[in-house]
């Protein structure tokens, strides 16, 4: 019995990607199954993104776009475009071809294995030296602060089953970095190696300043673990001062010991410091408290095509 295949990609800033994109997932598709759609989410690029989806929808009636009202993120536009799938199987796919599509047919293999969810690692990546150290950097900070393994080599391009897209769309958390809500939703999932391509054209648009917020939205949806620790600094730096203080006063009365300004100085500088590291903690959860209570929808959808 045929099934059908629905791919979403979230499309940002790749106007010259959009037609390469839909050439290759559409042949792929149509060696596996006679029914599957393309699901193109804009997100707001500010290029010419929308109109060679527009295109692309007009000459396929199994290619359909969703423009976002704003660019409100890549798994936001994930989101919405998983919400708006209808197949029995849901694969997603970054559109810079850096996952490349012949690997729909691995996939499905291995999903036909009784697995759920089937992530993709990554051989060979073909990131710059510098974003591979920042990965990797990420990758010790997520298990200092979050007490899990961050798996670096883990791409974005994931097959799940529709239960398994019916219950992450039900998810309505603010931070959606899907592959870990994906883990979090559980299921029995399994991992196919891909070979990771060069972006097919232009560049990331992942900048340092995205790629840190990301690092903190990760660190901070998926544990306490930041709040737990600056209680333990806290604790730590006190039973110090304390003995500390206990010596200076013990030197005092043995050794005629005065201490200096400077150790004082020190001392309040730090503590100061701490408390302020502490504070800004809360507050980033706070924040998400407040942002999470607002109720406002994750996204909103401006335009549709073929849907």
């Amino acid at each position: 019995m045929s099934r059908k295949i629905s791919v979403v990609s979230p499309v940002y800033k790749a106007g010259k990607i959009v037609d390469e994109l839909v050439k290759r997932v559409s042949d792929e598709l149509s060696k596996i199954t006679e029914e599957y759609e393309i699901i193109l989410v804009e997100d707001c690029g500010g290029d010419n993104s929308w109109n060679k989806i527009e295109e692309n929808c007009t000459k396929n009636p199994n290619v359909k776009g969703i423009g976002l009202s704003r660019n409100f993120g890549q798994h936001y536009a994930i989101t919405a475009g998983l919400k708006a799938a209808t197949g029995d199987i849901v694969i997603i796919i970054d559109c810079d071809l850096q996952d490349d599509p012949s690997y729909f047919k691995d996939l499905l293999k291995v999903f036909d294995e009784g697995n759920e969810v089937v992530f993709t690692k990554r051989k060979g990546r073909k990131h710059s030296f510098f974003k591979k150290i920042t990965a990797k950097i990420y990758n010790s900070l997520f298990r200092l602060f979050a007490d899990k393994n961050f798996d670096l080599e883990v791409g974005s391009m994931t097959m799940i089953s529709s239960r398994v897209k019916d219950e992450f769309v039900k998810l309505k958390d603010q931070d959606r970095l899907y592959i870990q809500l994906l883990k979090w939703i559980g299921f029995k999932s399994a991992y196919v190696h891909v070979e990771h391509k060069k972006r097919y054209e232009g560049k990331s648009s992942y900048t340092l300043s995205k790629l840190f917020f990301t690092a903190i939205q990760g660190w901070t949806s998926h544990s306490d673990k930041l709040l737990r620790l600056s209680i333990y600094s806290g604790l730590l730096i006190s039973i110090v001062t304390l003995l500390i203080g206990i010596y200076i006063v013990i030197s005092y009365f043995m050794k005629s010991f005065q201490a200096g300004w400077p150790s004082l100085i020190v001392a309040v500088l730090f503590s100061t410091g701490l408390i302020l590291m502490s504070i800004g903690i809360t507050g980033i959860y706070i924040g998400k408290i407040f942002e999470q209570t607002k109720g406002r929808p994750l996204y909103i959808i401006d335009k549709k095509i073929n849907l």
